[in-house]
């Protein structure tokens, strides 16, 4: 598979404007106040780790039950755990992400994981509830209304279940995922997350490598999807963890490698600095294959519009952004925004460019 830009991206590219002095971009105080707050985060290193090959449902457009990974041994224990964190530690990394297929059905090592590196987010279907104890950020997979889960997760009343665990729970942040089929749910499992006192992000569905079933995008669909994102980040601004430049950048026409070229060693050969010199993703048996090193691992890479490969990708193009104040401020509020998901208590603020931007050197579609 090829990792450069697609011919599309080409065409549809045109030329960066003049930067502007990074000096005048900050002049503003607002601006250079949240310059300053999110700068002091850039000491996050994050690698990735499959905390076991079992689930408790099983979704269509799964990225776990695809490729080599699902296939590794799942015995290790929470003393493994604790010296692989521990190791991790020792060379840098001061946020871990746990996947899996599902960390809840293993909290002892969620626990271990925990220990010894604090800061770090937990992906989970929420059918489980994580202890307590396990201070990670909470991110809850929501692929639709019920009726929609129960037709593409084979789980019933999986929403209202979710709610039940996450109430109030200050470590929890929902997390929807759109399909070409889900568009119009949207608008109701906010409000009813709303209700609730819960807060809400956005995903997009991203295909699988060989991935053949209905839940790829088309230009129709992202179009829907990103007007819907704005709609609802505008109506529920109490709920909704999103920004104007997150809803442009997820639902390009081109997908994120084309867009900004991705960081991560699966398309990254270099090893001198950033991502393709810390990232890892850590199998169920503590391995890890740099050829496959991905956030979300076994995507299609031209289909990758996921919000976690955004966390990195797009927040790691700082020079590219520093061009105009309305791009500059846009990346800003991407930055603040993917802190505000990923980060346990980030205290977000206001938007700073509340209107759609173009990527720079790209259309707005």
């Amino acid at each position: 598979m090829s990792h450069h830009p697609p011919a599309s991206a080409q065409a549809r590219s045109r030329p960066d404007p003049v930067p502007y002095k990074f000096a005048d971009l900050i002049a503003e105080p607002v601006v250079r106040e949240r310059w300053e707050q999110v700068r002091r985060y850039f000491f996050l290193r994050e690698s990735t780790y499959d905390m076991t090959r079992r689930c408790n449902i099983r979704c269509n457009g799964c990225y776990y039950y695809e490729g080599e990974k699902q296939h590794a041994r799942d015995d290790s224990g929470p003393d493994q755990w604790r010296a692989l964190m521990q190791a991790e530690k020792d060379r840098g990394i001061t946020f871990v992400v746990l996947a899996g297929a599902e960390p809840s059905l293993v909290p002892e090592r969620c626990q271990a994981c925990f220990d010894v590196i604090p800061l770090g987010a937990i992906a989970t279907n929420g059918l489980k509830r994580m202890p307590d104890e396990i201070g990670y950020r909470l991110h809850i997979s929501v692929w639709g209304d019920d009726a929609t889960s129960l037709a593409t997760r084979n789980a019933k009343e999986m929403l209202v279940r979710q709610i039940d665990n996450y109430r109030s729970d200050p470590r929890a942040i929902f997390v929807y995922t759109f399909t070409p089929h889900n568009i119009d749910q949207a608008e109701s499992v906010t409000r009813q997350l709303a209700h609730e006192g819960c807060t809400l992000t956005f995903n997009m569905f991203s295909a699988p490598v060989g991935y053949s079933g209905d839940l790829r995008h088309t230009p129709e669909t992202l179009a829907r999807t990103r007007q819907t994102m704005i709609d609802l980040l505008e109506r529920y601004p109490e709920t909704v963890v999103y920004a104007h430049y997150n809803a442009v950048a997820h639902t390009h026409s081109l997908g994120l490698h084309a867009l900004f070229g991705c960081s991560y060693p699966r398309c990254n050969p270099s090893t001198d600095v950033g991502l393709g010199r810390s990232f890892r993703q850590y199998r169920t048996d503590l391995t890890w294959d740099r050829d496959a090193a991905c956030c979300v691992p076994d995507t299609d890479c031209a289909d990758c519009r996921h919000y976690a490969a955004g966390s990195a990708v797009v927040t790691a193009r700082l020079f590219r952004h520093a061009v105009d104040p309305d791009t500059f401020q846009s990346w800003l509020d991407y930055v603040n925004t993917y802190l505000a998901v990923w980060v346990r208590d980030y205290p977000r603020g206001a938007d700073l460019c509340p209107k759609p931007v173009p990527p720079p050197g790209f259309d707005l579609i």
